[in-house]
């Protein structure tokens, strides 16, 4: 038999890593956004640039990028008791995801907005918590439902009195104790049921008065929440049926006698994404509430929490649209296929143009709600933002699912590695478009605003005609859309449709007034074409130039 010595002079190396990208990673997310500094430019929020670009230095670091990863690898735990045999409900998350939440709310992502008396503060608070919600989307709904529960709580200025301060306070305080023992509190939201979903009003959780108490208002509540989004948080918006009907409270984790309050959560949802914020199924058993507004309103007050919420619906998924295209794009420079750079082939080309152009008109149209929401006090600003949001967040939502799995695509099989961004901004995609209203309940909320007040639908046609003359395409698409508002037949049944093209003409009339003109030309020559399916990214006309869209949104050229 023949002895084979094997050579040991190849063992050391197989291969050389070559053609490979390096990591995104150590940038800074607001001076590599185009489309984002233009933006912040259209406002008047000089005052906020220096501190939105240190905001976006920080963020672009490995450091903090990981916590991102981290934060998700790791999900949070549910300890009904202590070792001691306590009923505690507590929580517990890994230490990145405290980070995330103490880097948010030092920053000011929960409150400036309210805090800041300068004009454009929702603007410039916008423009962060774009660039917060592309390093970790979970940890932002605490972030978002403490920020909304601001305008809810004023409904009942004592109950604000007695909270606003710490909610509104940059300080973040994990611990799961009295919220008179803290300096800064968070808050959540229950609304739904089992049997109901979104359909509020069929809540079966009952509120009954607490006659001998000397605290004013106060209720004991008894039912279930099928979902409470973050369970940790100090206090919740809860709504619950009264004899004047549904009604809205405010519900601490503790009582104010130092007492648990019987807020039992069941168990953690396992939802598909999102994995590094809780949410609970909850059963509340003699649960003390204060009433927040009048019995019989609660669906009225806690609108003003909604509508919030879903703005930030809209700030979250448009971030992460520019998340999916920095990496895609940062990926397509290096990445040499076929003898050429990805980036410069034209099919490729097509397809990255195409998510370029998507993740830009939706955050133009993010940016003007915000606009509108610094300007409130304008009855036209106030009408638009009404009915802008519930289209803005149809839409943008119910675009990002597709965006999300294209950019994926383009990265090919690495993208679908756990060690990568991608799969993870794949499951958190959908979440926005289900949550804080379905897809349905935005449309019939659209038709809702415009039958319940008919100078909202002229506001928006009113910001449309701001546009108006300055492209033939966007203009006969406008005048389409008037005539789909004309025709009262088959409203309900059509209001996808109209929302989806009541988002189009406002993003085409958004970036014809404000946008890149490369980017303005793809959209128009693609959204307002009825050659394009509209379901399929990359069909882009000839003509666009892809070159000059691609080049702007790469972030490290």
């Amino acid at each position: 038999m023949t002895n084979f010595t094997a050579s040991t002079k190849y063992w050391p190396e197989t291969h050389d890593v070559s053609n490979q990208p390096k990591p995104l990673e150590d940038y800074n997310l607001f001076d590599t956004d185009a489309a984002l500094k233009e933006a912040v430019s259209r406002e008047p929020i000089d005052w906020a640039v220096k501190d939105i670009r240190k905001f976006g230095s920080l963020l672009g670091t490995k450091d903090v990028l990981e916590l991102g990863f981290l934060a998700n690898q790791n999900k949070p735990e549910f300890f009904s008791h202590n070792r001691c045999g306590d009923r505690v409900d507590e929580i517990r998350y890994h230490p990145a995801y405290h980070q995330l939440m103490k880097l948010s709310i030092e920053n000011g992502l929960h409150s400036s907005h309210w805090t800041n008396k300068r004009v454009g503060a929702h603007s410039a608070r916008a423009a962060k918590y774009f660039m917060m919600c592309q390093v970790e989307a979970g940890h932002g709904c605490p972030i978002t439902m403490t920020s909304a529960a601001i305008p809810t709580l004023k409904h009942q200025s004592d109950l604000y009195k007695q909270w606003g301060n710490k909610i509104l306070a940059p300080i973040y305080d994990k611990r799961n104790t009295n919220h008179q023992n803290k300096m800064g509190l968070t808050i959540g939201m229950a609304m739904t049921e089992k049997q109901g979903g979104s359909d509020v009003r069929s809540n079966s959780t009952w509120a009954e008065p607490v006659e001998s108490s000397c605290m004013d208002k106060a209720y004991e509540l008894v039912g279930h929440k099928y979902f409470v989004s973050a369970p940790m948080c100090d206090a919740f918006i809860v709504l619950a049926q009264t004899q004047g009907g549904i009604s809205c409270f405010l519900v601490p984790r503790w009582r104010p006698d130092g007492s648990k309050n019987p807020i039992q959560i069941q168990r953690l949802k396992n939802k598909m994404g999102n994995v590094s914020n809780a949410s609970s199924e909850t059963e509340l058993r003699g649960a003390l509430g204060w009433l927040i507004g009048k019995e019989g309103r609660g669906v009225a007050t806690i609108l003003d929490m909604v509508a919030m919420t879903r703005f930030d619906c809209m700030i979250g998924s448009s971030a992460g649209m520019r998340q999916a295209v920095a990496q895609v794009t940062h990926h397509c420079a290096q990445r040499e296929v076929f003898g050429a750079k990805l980036n410069k082939q034209p099919l490729m080309q097509n397809v990255l143009a195409d998510l370029i152009i998507e993740q830009e008109a939706s955050l133009t149209m993010t940016m003007r709600m915000a606009n509108s929401l610094d300007n409130q006090d304008k009855e036209f600003e106030r009408l638009l933002m009404r009915i802008g949001t519930a289209v803005g967040k149809y839409w943008i939502c119910k675009r990002t699912p597709e965006h999300a799995y294209e950019a994926m695509e383009c990265i090919g099989g690495s993208g679908v590695m756990e060690d990568c961004i991608m799969p993870r901004l794949y499951r958190e995609a959908p979440i926005n478009s289900i949550w804080e209203g379905s897809g349905n309940v935005q449309c019939l909320d659209m038709l809702r605003a415009a039958n319940k007040n008919k100078d909202s639908i002229d506001a928006f046609m009113t910001e449309l005609e701001k546009s108006q003359s300055m492209e033939s395409r966007f203009d006969k698409y406008v005048n389409n859309l008037y005539n789909e508002f004309k025709d009262q037949a088959n409203l309900e049944y059509r209001a996808r449709s109209i929302a989806g093209k009541m988002a189009l003409a406002l993003q085409g009339g958004l970036l014809l007034r404000h946008g890149n003109s490369a980017i303005t030309e793809g959209f128009c020559a693609s959204r307002y074409s009825q050659n394009n399916t509209g379901s399929v990214y990359g069909e882009l006309p000839t003509g666009t130039d892809c070159k000059a869209i691609i080049e702007r949104a790469t972030p490290l050229l």
